[in-house]
């Protein structure tokens, strides 16, 4: 390919094309309703749990200064793919450009990192709050839970500022067709012409590495949590300690198995099916089920939330 040919279909291909998953549904518009009640969902039940730890006096402590946080993200990233999917479907056209690609792909990314290094601020904070309960409120303070947001959210960036300038500017010279329903980093290199395979061994030892610290972190922390639980006498402690520490865990093994597939199998267990359906899987059910999984085992939160629809209706009536 002469340079004239490359400039001619680099320059020519501003505009990427998401195939997404309607394409090969039966029933496009049946699907459609379906993902937009789940993102209307996601939106409010996370918002909920937002407004009631920041307004429950009860709730203002540092584990649920994380899940709000936590929800936070969820209702950000679930944000950053679904409505673009949605009205592209709705308006019938589903290009997206260069630039916004690049966006969305830093967004995304931005906050998939973040949430990782999150999941393991909150699996610390399980272990300060059942292996030194005495020592708690000293060592789990506001100003150390803000320094371990703000870690998480800036280790999340880097993450984002690392992958989405040197995917973005390799060669886009074959298909513009994307096989997937947003620009995740995976989907859009097969569509560069250049040899990637030192970017994708590259971009593998930084998931890696991503993944590795806080999966030893939650490790960690959940081998002395369960340490703990079995030396503790009381029935009731044991419980309430297994039963809380089990709600981050489901979340756990739902985010990262999502995450291992998608950045760490090798490419011959992918298919653009299979990687949708992950993607599907952790993008639009998990902020979803993430609200259901604190609230629903979570007395205080019921509880709160019981206390909150009934000055609703004392105020209505």
């Amino acid at each position: 390919m002469d340079n004239s040919t490359w400039v001619a279909n680099y320059t020519g291909q501003l505009d990427f094309i998401l195939v997404g998953f309607f394409s090969q549904s039966k029933h496009p518009a049946l699907l459609c309703m379906v993902i937009f009640v789940i993102f209307l969902m996601a939106l409010s039940g996370n918002s909920i749990l937002i407004l009631l730890i920041h307004s429950n006096a009860h709730l203002q402590t540092a584990m649920y200064f994380f899940i709000s946080q936590l929800s936070l993200m969820d209702v950000m990233y679930i944000s950053v793919t679904v409505p673009k999917m949605l009205m592209d479907q709705v308006m019938g056209v589903n290009e997206i450009s260069a630039s916004e690609c690049g966006i969305q792909m830093f967004l995304y990314l931005t906050l998939v990192g973040s949430e990782f290094f999150l999941l393991a601020a909150m699996a610390y904070d399980r272990y300060v709050a059942i292996c030194h309960p005495l020592r708690y409120s000293i060592l789990m303070n506001h100003r150390v839970c803000h320094l371990l947001v703000s870690g998480c959210w800036f280790l999340g960036s880097v993450d984002g500022f690392m992958l989405t300038p040197v995917t973005m500017t390799f060669p886009f010279c074959r298909s513009r067709e994307i096989h997937h329903f947003f620009c995740e980093v995976p989907a859009v290199m097969k569509l560069s012409c250049s040899d990637t395979s030192l970017y994708e061994t590259l971009m593998y030892l930084c998931c890696v590495l991503m993944l590795l610290i806080p999966v030893t972190v939650i490790s960690s922390s959940y081998l002395f949590i369960l340490l703990t639980i079995h030396r503790m006498n009381s029935a009731e402690g044991r419980k309430k300690a297994f039963t809380t520490c089990s709600s981050h865990m489901t979340v756990v093994i739902l985010f990262f198995g999502a995450a291992v597939y998608t950045y760490m199998l090798p490419s011959s267990y992918h298919t653009p099916e299979k990687d949708m359906l992950v993607s599907v899987f952790y993008t639009i059910l998990t902020p979803v089920l993430n609200p259901l999984i604190y609230s629903l085992r979570n007395k205080d939160v019921t509880g709160a939330l019981k206390k909150m629809l009934n000055m609703g209706s004392v105020t209505i009536l």
